[in-house]
């Protein structure tokens, strides 16, 4: 499955003593006791610090898989899942930029031949995740029923927009709810295609990729594209762990399909600080939360602020801008604190980490 949701699991699971963490060690050591029971031979995890545009902290622990025991760094490229989706945005948000696009523009000024229900979906809806879509994952549970997950076929986006063409309204009135949905931004990634005349690897390597500089970024295709220092996906196997690194809704792309390392996402965040690729004007829709009509954003019992592919809830009274990624084999999380001028990235190629809880422990050393 692409995503399981985890906005409660604030805690890292490591549960290391906090002497370890005593007020006289400097902030690289204790962030390095947070990962100390981290062995070297097991799949691990990648942090690094950012503060004012320089990396303060950066350090891998562990493999990318056990068939190489090859040493994670800050060049080991780990699928994203959902911190994709930030690209996903900034692509949109480049063909605003553009003139090709309107954040209230509709489903069937894009695609017309969409079922008369998109007439009501704008893409800002869709970037909100305020949709209503349907969740492909579900509808593939439904056709596939108990078959396991290795004998489904594996899904695309434009697999995606096929089910979406096929169903007949919304989960609810566009606009009225916030409910996370991959299903919306595999959408927006066909949108791209559609408007820019280009794949979506294609153009987020030439509109973001390629201008930052990061070199070994790639929306990843399986038999088209290839991941230098690969990190495998991992889940716990009793005292071992099992490879599990494709799933039937890996090939998606707009929704979690990027593989990029601490090297490059680095590059990300200094291109984020300094408006690179959009204004600061530009950039502030997607730092806007949305305010859905009916009820307040809300996830699993927790209340939410969203913008465009990032959380927008401030931690501990500081303003944040965030997200995790779930899928097989990988968490991932990015906090930025822009008033604070820091940056924490985890990316972990194993299930029994959580990513959100690892960052913002971290963060908390380096906020003080």
């Amino acid at each position: 499955m692409k995503r399981i949701p985890c906005l409660a699991l604030l805690v890292a699971t490591l549960g290391l003593p906090r002497l370890l963490l005593g007020a006289d060690r400097d902030p690289s050591a204790q962030a390095a006791a947070l990962f100390a029971s981290l062995l070297p031979s097991t799949p691990g995890a990648a942090v690094e610090v950012i503060r004012n545009g320089h990396v303060i902290f950066q350090h891998g622990y562990g493999v990318t898989d056990q068939r190489t025991l090859h040493p994670i760094d800050e060049h080991t490229n780990f699928r994203l899942a959902s911190l994709t989706k930030q690209f996903t945005a900034m692509a949109i948000m480049l063909l605003v930029h553009d003139g090709k696009l309107r954040y209230n523009e509709t489903l069937t000024e894009v695609f017309p031949e969409f079922p008369p229900y998109g007439k009501r979906i704008t893409l800002r809806e869709l970037l909100n995740h305020t949709s209503g879509l349907v969740d492909y994952e579900d509808l593939m549970a439904k056709q596939y029923g108990n078959t396991p997950d290795d004998q489904i076929p594996q899904i695309n986006d434009a697999g995606v927009l096929a089910l979406m063409e096929k169903a007949s309204t919304t989960l609810f009135p566009p606009g009225s709810k916030w409910q996370y949905s991959n299903s919306g931004y595999c959408v927006l990634a066909m949108v791209i295609e559609k408007i820019s005349g280009e794949s979506y690897p294609d153009f987020l390597h030439e509109r973001i990729f390629a201008p930052l500089q990061m070199a070994n970024t790639v929306a990843y295709v399986k038999g088209k594209s290839e991941i230098p220092n690969r990190a495998y996906g991992h889940t716990p196997n009793g005292t071992t762990f099992r490879e599990t690194d494709e799933s039937s809704t890996s090939a998606t792309l707009g929704d979690g399909g990027v593989y990029t390392s601490l090297a490059d996402l680095a590059r990300w965040d200094q291109a984020l600080a300094v408006h690179t690729l959009l204004s600061e004007s530009e950039m502030r829709p997607a730092l806007t939360a949305v305010h859905p009509t009916a009820s307040p954003a809300n996830e699993n019992g927790h209340s939410v602020s969203y913008g465009f592919g990032w959380f927008l809830d401030p931690y501990r009274g500081r303003e944040r801008m965030w997200h995790y990624g779930e899928t097989i084999g990988f968490r991932t999380s990015i906090q930025r604190f822009p008033k604070d001028h820091l940056t924490v990235v985890v990316l972990t190629n194993r299930t029994d980490l959580s990513a959100i809880g690892l960052a913002l422990k971290t963060a908390d050393v380096f906020l003080k």
